[in-house]
């Protein structure tokens, strides 16, 4: 019915189906966690360009370079015997993997496919939120799940998201995920949102971070005919956001890892913008506006004395 005419009424639902409203209520809500439909106030509706989100199996094939080099540079960040949070999705997923080589960590996850990529790991302890689980991502959502999170404090949250803009911050196509991701934010001292290029400048329904709670952003190398994203970058390091950008064919960063923690493969080039109150300076001389964007392999700031399309450019070859 919600196919054939867009929307339907719960009323209307009972009646056709012959059930109470009741019934139809928690049958809707079950049909909306596996994203077929969108609940409204007395009714539901078809989900739509703002609301529609792919399955799993879609998800993981999208990117999938460009997330592993993500993982690898973002596991880089995590050191021994830290207490973390990670939240689903196939980017969070193929980080933890990596974070299964740090002893002495504790890992709070509402995702299935995280816990199971930590569940032989070594001196990992792994705690699961409670919940109701959402198929189309193996994620356990609702109010269990964020009960769960509270009075819970840890060092950093690792969260991904389906658009990323300077505007909105981290977004999301189901609300029911934005919330659990909210919780898990809450309970962090940092937030470290995992993002490929090709969800820079994507705004979906659901905000989940906003772009001044957001820490850091590591993220991929934009390719050269990806503008939107390219300027996206400069706008959120312009907010403060520090970016670190990992790339599959550049030197590795001269920095190493922290000690402890599970480094990164050779491949993993990490750069940063500086937060607020970090500005760098060239040869003496105060930057000319915001945050830039700093090789950790050479001299150069982004955009210095250049416009909006020099510092697009600049980004893009570096």
């Amino acid at each position: 019915m919600v196919r054939a005419n867009g929307a339907v009424s719960l009323r209307e639902l009972a009646r056709v189906v012959q059930t109470s409203e009741v019934t139809v209520r928690r049958d809707v809500r079950a049909l909306e966690a596996e994203g077929l439909l969108d609940r409204r106030h007395g009714g539901a509706v078809l989900p739509g360009g703002f609301t529609r989100e792919s399955g799993f199996p879609q998800k993981s094939h999208l990117a999938s370079a460009e997330k592993t080099a993500i993982a690898d540079l973002a596991a880089g960040l995590v050191g021994e015997g830290e207490a973390v949070v990670v939240g689903a999705g196939t980017t969070t997923q193929e980080l933890a993997r990596r974070l299964a080589r740090v002893p002495g960590l504790t890992v709070v996850t509402n995702s299935l496919l995280v816990a199971q990529a930590l569940a032989h790991a070594n001196r990992v302890e792994v705690v699961m939120t409670g919940g109701t689980l959402r198929g189309s991502n193996y994620a356990l959502v609702g109010s269990g799940a964020e009960q769960s999170l509270q009075g819970l404090r840890v060092s950093r949250a690792f969260i991904s998201g389906t658009g990323l803009t300077a505007e909105r911050g981290l977004s999301t196509s189901n609300m029911l995920s934005a919330s659990v991701d909210r919780a898990l934010v809450q309970a962090a001292a940092e937030v470290v949102v995992l993002a490929d290029h090709t969800k820079l400048g994507s705004d979906t329904m659901f905000q989940t971070v906003p772009t001044d709670l957001i820490t850091r952003l590591v993220t991929d190398e934009p390719p050269p005919h990806e503008e939107r994203a390219a300027a996206e970058l400069q706008a959120l390091a312009d907010q403060g956001v520090q970016i670190s950008v990992a790339g599959s064919h550049q030197p590795p960063a001269e920095a190493p890892p922290p000690p402890g923690a599970a480094g990164g493969r050779s491949g993993a080039v990490r750069r940063d913008m500086p937060l607020p109150g970090q500005r760098r300076t060239v040869h003496g001389a105060p930057p000319p506006g915001g945050p830039q964007l700093r090789g950790t392999t050479g001299p150069g700031a982004l955009g210095e004395q250049l416009g909006e399309r020099g510092r697009v450019a600049d980004l893009r070859r570096r």
